[in-house]
């Protein structure tokens, strides 16, 4: 049987497009997670089945308006539409193109088209214009555009089988294509032609429309440094006015999109905007809309603790039930007890809380796919500016909630370059997802699961609270780099608020699972290599120290007559004090020892610097070490440790404050200090926010616990 070929195609449009809902109906799960070459903006590739003959990459660019990027993250379309030597190079785009905004969206694929590039436009939401009375002639659009155009519905499914036959039927006829000379929607001007001709000669391989881009965005362009003098002096040359020349060209293409557009729509119902202008004259409202906000926030924290509860005991208990079931049927040995103490421990130290972790990256993706995340940063813009950020940060300091690394890479989006570095500093405090298992331990110990107001859970508020600790962190810190900081350019908030629509519930199925599964994965390959680490760290240690706890501890049993299970319990204290985590642990015991800190916590502590969540899986396995009640969760476990110079219990209120501080600030991610060196070409910025932070951390904690003791 015949190999099908395979064909690389972009998909393309502006934000808000319905892009992604494309995306996921063409591709199923069948899709992956990358970066672009040289780039740590994540980028989605999908596989897609055209029929027995062909097959697809389809590789989704971030949304842009034009080939005039503000962004870094929009600087990737325009790199990937024009590096013909690149081997993901598209063969052909699929252009998303929003019905119910049908000029804006042109604007693009006319510049697209200019590129010479082969593309297909999908005339997505066409079911909401028909019902706001736009009637839109695909036809005719074809015929003015040049170009296959094909209706289809990102919610429903509906013509994406006439999509795919459309790509199809372009491919086949691309060597009769290329023959053409390109029938180009912009007429550049005279100065722009002897440029071109001049740009020629160093990039002979391109047309007139791409040697123009290049003109634009040569300083920036993966081009050699040889090509870059020459692109500078052509452009110095001629006096190359870019953002003239800019200008110039939009407004001759909307003059040309315009009658287009009104020869194909038909709006029979006029402008229908009221419904949205209705509810943001409440959303966006500088009162009630930032009180909405918090109570929406509210509702979350609430939800993190109380929806997740059930799920989380149905999984606590299949844990403990899978440590009870290896134990009873596999032979006593060192396999056996790497098994149950190292790797299922830790590992159920975290997979306890996927269901607090779903929760949260649920509510997050519903709220951006209503349209509602959109709103909170135009509506917080202007408070954002007094603290040295904008609007856009919003949506990255929202996002960090998830997970810093992503929210990092996104403020790709802001301009303002001063901004921008400020948002990538101070992200790592709001509170992540990696957070959640640390946050739901320890405030159980803070405060008892009772309602306020008679449906509050009062762990839920605490749980809050340390996240508003986090962001007031990060505002402060914001507003003190805001001063120290230069900035050479003006500030300004460029956003479209999209309309509010329903979710799709396609969308936040795939979001929610690509997110977790990444949190699991990624998480659970650290926390599996340092559980196995720690129990043998744990369960060994020098020979003659090992030796001496067995002989100690008997003599001790005897001499006080303990039980057998109190003299098992004894060695197996003793002996993970002796054992090689115990020195380590013992070693820092005196810098951790003024925050209310044991050796014990101390072995989690620098653990969990490779990642925050490795802190349960850590106590998880260090409790379990030599423990013979299986069934115990590791929160029962901590809260009978006991204080051995007090008598009394280990995690008191002002152990647990302490750690939760101490977690609130401390930089204790090494993904998202890579990240942040990979954004700032730089080790200056990753080293200042590791020293500042865990110094902060270590002080707050201190006082935290001196407070409270």
């Amino acid at each position: 049987m015949a190999k099908s070929k395979k064909i690389k195609i972009a998909l393309v449009g502006n934000p808000n497009c319905g892009k992604t809902s494309v995306f996921n109906l063409l591709t199923g799960l069948h899709q992956k997670t990358g970066n672009f070459p040289g780039i740590t903006v994540d980028k989605k590739i999908g596989n897609l089945n055209l029929g027995e003959n062909y097959s697809a990459e389809l590789i989704d660019l971030p949304g842009t308006y034009s080939l005039y990027p503000i962004s870094k993250d929009e600087r990737i379309v325009v790199q990937s539409l024009l590096q013909k030597s690149d081997p993901n190079f598209p063969e052909l785009v699929i252009y998303i193109v929003d019905s119910t905004h049908l000029e804006k969206n042109l604007l693009l694929f006319t510049q697209i088209r200019d590129l010479g590039i082969p593309i297909v436009m999908a005339l997505n939401m066409t079911d909401l214009s028909t019902a706001r009375g736009l009637e839109l002639n695909a036809v005719k659009l074809a015929k003015k555009l040049h170009t296959p155009v094909v209706k289809i519905s990102g919610r429903t499914g509906e013509g994406l089988l006439d999509l795919k036959e459309s790509i199809v039927s372009l491919y086949e006829k691309l060597p009769i294509r290329e023959e053409k000379k390109c029938d180009c929607f912009y007429k550049l001007g005279e100065k722009e032609k002897a440029i071109s001709t001049e740009f020629k000669e160093v990039f002979p391989e391109y047309n007139e429309y791409q040697l123009l881009i290049i003109a634009h965005h040569y300083q920036w362009l993966p081009i050699s440094e040889e090509e870059r003098k020459k692109s500078k002096e052509i452009v110095e040359k001629n006096n190359f006015d870019d953002l003239d020349a800019q200008v110039n060209e939009t407004m001759q293409r909307y003059s040309n999109i315009a009658p287009i557009v009104l020869k194909v729509l038909d709006n029979k119902k006029g402008s229908n905007k009221e419904f949205t202008n209705q509810i943001d004259k409440v959303l966006t409202n500088n009162f009630f809309g930032i009180m909405i906000f918090f109570v929406v926030m509210a509702i979350v924290f609430q939800s993190i603790f109380q929806l997740a509860s059930y799920p989380m005991d149905l999984i606590d208990q299949a844990m403990g039930f899978l440590v009870n079931i290896t134990k009873t049927n596999l032979p006593e040995s060192w396999f056996t007890n790497l098994l149950t103490e190292g790797v299922i421990s830790g590992i159920g130290g975290i997979v306890i809380f996927i269901p607090q972790i779903a929760i949260l990256f649920l509510f997050i993706t519903l709220l951006e796919e209503v349209g509602y995340l959109a709103r909170v940063a135009y509506m917080l813009d202007r408070v954002m500016q007094k603290f040295g950020l904008n609007g856009r940060s919003v949506i990255a300091l929202i996002s960090g909630g998830a997970c810093a690394i992503p929210a990092i890479m996104s403020t790709r989006t802001i301009s303002n370059p001063k901004e921008r570095l400020i948002t990538i500093l101070v992200t790592p405090f709001i509170s992540c997802s990696a957070r959640i298992p640390v946050y739901a331990i320890l405030v159980a110990f803070v405060v008892p699961p009772t309602k306020v107001l008679g449906f509050l859970n009062m762990q839920g508020l605490v749980f809050m609270a340390m996240y508003l600790l986090g962001i007031l962190g990060a505002l402060i810190s914001s507003f003190v780099l805001n001063k120290l900081m230069d900035n050479t350019e003006q500030s300004f908030l460029l956003l479209e608020l999209p309309d509010y629509k329903m979710p799709l519930f396609r969308n936040v199925f795939y979001a929610v699972w690509e997110k977790v599964r990444q949190f699991v994965f990624e998480a659970g390959k650290v926390i599996l290599v340092i559980s196995i680490l720690l129990w043998f760290l744990a369960s060994y240690g020098p020979p003659e120290k090992m030796n001496a706890v067995d002989i100690n501890a008997i003599e001790y049993a005897q001499e006080n007559q303990l039980s057998s299970a109190q003299t098992e319990d004894l060695i197996a204290s003793k002996k993970l004090e002796a054992s090689y985590i115990g020195h380590l642990g013992k070693f820092i015991e005196p810098a951790i020892e003024p925050l209310g800190y044991d050796w014990k916590i101390g072995i989690a502590l620098i653990t969990s610097f490779a990642a925050r969540e490795v802190f349960v899986g850590t106590m998880a396995t260090i409790y379990s070490i030599g423990s013979e009640d299986d069934q115990t969760s590791i929160q029962q476990k901590m809260r009978a440790e006991i204080n051995s110079d007090t008598g009394g219990p280990r995690f008191t209120m002002a152990v647990s404050l302490s750690l939760l501080i101490f977690y609130v600030f401390a930089m204790q991610c090494m993904g998202t200090l890579a990240v942040v060196y990979r954004e700032t070409k730089t080790w200056k910025y990753p080293i200042l926010q590791f020293v500042f932070m865990t110094g902060l951390a270590y002080v707050s904690s201190f006082i935290v616990y001196q407070l409270f003791k």
